[in-house]
């Protein structure tokens, strides 16, 4: 069996929260799908927590995975027991999408659905993600209309 090489190189940026599409896909231990970001102590722990659930996922993928978490455990001082991938697990959870709406329900029920998407929407205004959409939705509302009056033009000639 080869011995797959770790990608994963530390990352930490000063100053406001990073968000998830400013890091490298270095810091991630699924760099090509951008999955589980090994930032942090906490972050390591979640991902090994966490492996079983990235779905579609190619073995290669999944043991380049493992070598990333082994290495930032080890930058982060994470103690790990497991010794490869396969004692991680590879079977997602089952009922996945019905514990996930029951999860919702429950944050509505408790108040914390609306307190987790005001902080996501002030955490995506303070990094200028808003207005960027606000501009993009804008351009393509003025492309839809031109279009629209173009074509109603140029039904008129007929």
């Amino acid at each position: 069996m080869d011995t797959v090489r770790p990608t994963w190189e530390p990352y930490e940026e000063h100053g406001d929260l990073t968000m998830r599409s400013n890091l490298p896909d270095t810091v991630f231990a699924f760099p090509k799908q951008r999955k589980e970001p090994l930032t942090d102590a906490q972050h390591v722990r979640n991902a090994v927590a966490r492996f079983d659930q990235v779905l579609d996922v190619p073995n290669e993928d999944r043991a380049l995975a493992f070598a990333n978490i082994e290495k930032a455990a080890r930058h982060y001082q994470v103690n790990l027991s497991e010794m490869n991938w396969h004692q991680l697990g590879i079977h997602p959870q089952r009922h996945r999408e019905e514990s996930a709406a029951q999860a919702v329900e429950t944050k509505r029920e408790r108040g914390e659905l609306k307190q987790a998407a005001a902080k996501a929407v002030e955490t995506k205004r303070k990094a200028g993600i808003l207005k960027q959409a606000a501009a993009k939705a804008a351009g393509s509302a003025q492309g839809e209309r031109r279009g629209g009056e173009q074509e109603f033009n140029e039904s008129e000639e007929f």
